[in-house]
């Protein structure tokens, strides 16, 4: 009989992109927008992050246990780290990677760009709003909440289920996407998973490791085995980065 879960599941942060370089110099400077033309999905790599992405693919190899699936957001960071990290043997050279559009970034919609005092600036009621709802339930116009991105994952670890269990399954995508991936497979509360996300940003091309336990529930079921760890980039003498994503008001 087919598990029903994957027998490990790695979710990873994509590598440094030009939109954290950028908010990190919006921040230092106090500016009210971040310095970006692209749209969010059409955001780079910075170099920092092809090394990154590199260093883990290296690691991988080094292991010697591999994906067999991997699956990316398809933003073009993200797309670009699964790519890099194929290209250094993290997995099968002729392994496709399939993009999942439910794996994209937070949308922030009239926010996005924003740091947070452009949006105190700019939308003093959203930040109002924000404040009294919680980033876990505030859902700014046009964008999404975190309660929104858990929806389309638990739909997306339905997919995986259905069709890689037994298998070993790689996802790329988002700081927010690898927090709510956690709270949706370790049945965490908001209070626990917003605990979790004030220790730290998640590193970039940091891993999370889930391992299927047979004896966990009837069935059955993924146990954490590791959380945001950065011994790709460190094994490899790649800086360490984990900064927040686009918007600064994306944390609080």
């Amino acid at each position: 009989m087919t598990p029903r879960w994957p027998e490990t599941l790695w979710i990873v942060r994509h590598g440094q992109s030009a939109g954290n370089v950028a908010r990190d110099a919006a921040h230092e400077s106090g500016a009210l927008r971040i310095d970006l033309v692209d749209r969010d999905v059409d955001v780079p790599l910075s170099d920092l992050g092809r090394e990154q992405a590199a260093s883990l693919g290296k690691w991988f190899a080094g292991k010697g246990e591999v994906p067999d699936v991997v699956l990316a957001s398809p933003y073009v960071r993200a797309q670009q780290t699964a790519e890099i990290f194929r290209a250094n043997g993290g997995c099968d050279p002729d392994e496709c990677i399939c993009t999942d559009e439910r794996l994209r970034e937070k949308e922030f919609g009239i926010l996005d760009g924003l740091t947070t005092g452009g949006v105190a600036h700019f939308q003093p009621d959203q930040a109002e709003f924000r404040r009294l709802l919680g980033k876990f339930y505030h859902r700014p116009p046009g964008g999404e909440s975190w309660c929104d991105v858990i929806f389309r994952l638990r739909s997306l670890l339905d997919t995986v289920s259905l069709h890689y269990g037994g298998r070993k399954v790689m996802i790329v995508a988002h700081q927010v996407v690898v927090l709510c991936m956690r709270y949706v497979i370790e049945n965490l509360s908001e209070a626990e998973i917003l605990a979790i996300d004030r220790e730290g940003d998640v590193g970039n091309c940091a891993v999370t490791e889930y391992r299927f336990d047979p004896g966990a529930g009837k069935d059955g079921g993924l146990k954490l085995a590791a959380y945001n760890i950065t011994a790709p980039m460190v094994e490899d003498a790649t800086p360490v980065t984990a900064e927040p994503d686009r918007m600064v008001a994306a944390r609080g």
